[in-house]
């Protein structure tokens, strides 16, 4: 649910105004100049999700047309530590809305894992006079954004970028559209192959934790089954459903696996199935190009709302939330919830997913 803002109506309002103001210079302000945020600092954290960019571009322009700098942390935490920092224009963010990855590069940082590695970040930030502090990641980056508050006092606001969409607190993540997608692409090529054929194709996804882009591309890819964490299918079940199709005339089948454990796991099941039964089966691992390319025109808008409400969020004295989207309305949820509380699966797809097989 929407979090209730701290400052008083009257300051609320003044900092709104300053939002509204599309000058590059610091806007006129009525109250006390020294209440206004004068810097703010954005990293990307983990796993690049396409429309990371996107986000880094709207809050670059919404904070510039506020009047206050942004600045850009090259390679997420492990840069927090080395103070690896630079501005960021509205120049430097032009022609970057279309692109994937992302421009400030990631990384995994163990340093960041310990008090004296975060020590040496929050040392940084107060160094470089950074008022606040943008993370662009999942729940792993909200996990070390919810640490670095303790050691410092500057308000900390997260971005949901994974494309495995499993955060809780907002509808879809950034880059989980265009996974689909490309999930989707993969799913409509290898049927012409294994048509042709007549084989069982196991379609591998990421997601070792979750079945959210096995679940939305084997619907809207037609997959005659589905492996998937949250409902895990016997290699019996999976053989029967296959010797189903056999006898209603199907020549050919698409399976989508979402990882679990570790990419790969697809072979073991086409394995067994190949034992059981008297298909010919192909194992195709999307991997990591499902993280890559050009963002999806949802991912695009997505990662512009995000990247403003973030911006927004911190102006409104916002600390420790995760902005996210939720029916349509911008919410913040506390980072907490973001990993504590479970991500459940659309059960109505679920359900139509089990009619149409």
């Amino acid at each position: 649910s929407p979090v209730l803002r701290g400052r008083s109506d009257t300051a609320r309002s003044a900092k709104n105004t300053v939002a509204r103001s599309v000058k590059k210079t610091r806007p006129i302000f009525d109250g006390d100049e020294e209440d206004l945020m004068k810097r703010i600092g954005i990293l990307t954290s983990g796993g690049d999700a396409p429309g990371m960019n996107a986000c880094i571009r709207a809050a670059t322009r919404m904070a510039n047309n506020a009047g206050i700098e942004l600045v850009g942390i090259k390679r997420g935490f492990t840069g927090l530590i080395a103070d690896d920092m630079m501005p960021i224009s509205r120049d430097d963010v032009s022609n970057i809305i279309h692109t994937g990855g992302s421009i400030l590069e990631s990384s995994r940082s163990m340093e960041f894992e310990t008090e004296e590695g975060r020590a040496k970040a929050a040392a940084n930030l107060l160094k470089r006079g950074i008022e606040g502090l943008i993370l662009i990641g999942g729940d792993g980056t909200f996990h070390g954004g919810t640490l670095l508050a303790r050691q410092t006092s500057i308000p900390i606001v997260g971005v949901p970028g994974t494309i495995d969409n499993d955060i809780f607190g907002t509808d879809y993540t950034i880059g989980f559209d265009t996974a689909v997608n490309c999930a989707i692409e993969a799913i409509d090529r290898i049927r012409d192959t294994a048509r042709t054929f007549e084989r069982v194709f196991f379609v591998e996804v990421m997601g070792n934790h979750t079945g959210f882009i096995a679940l939305h591309a084997g619907m809207a890819g037609g997959a005659d089954s589905l492996v998937i964490p949250e409902d895990p299918l016997a290699i019996e079940d999976i053989c029967e459903r296959l010797e189903e199709g056999r006898r209603l005339g199907k020549k050919s089948a698409i399976v989508v696996v979402a990882e679990a454990e570790k990419p790969g796991y697809s072979y073991k099941i086409a394995e067994e199935v190949d034992k059981r039964t008297q298909f010919e089966s192909r194992v195709c691992v999307l991997g990591h190009v499902q993280r890559g390319g050009n963002p999806t025109s949802a991912d695009r808008i997505l990662g512009t709302e995000l990247g403003a409400g973030a911006v927004q969020a911190l102006m409104d004295d916002v600390n420790g939330r995760m902005v996210g989207i939720v029916g349509g309305n911008l919410i913040y949820t506390p980072m907490s919830d973001t990993w504590e509380k479970k991500k459940e699966l659309n059960a109505r797809i679920k359900q139509h997913m089990r009619m149409l097989w």
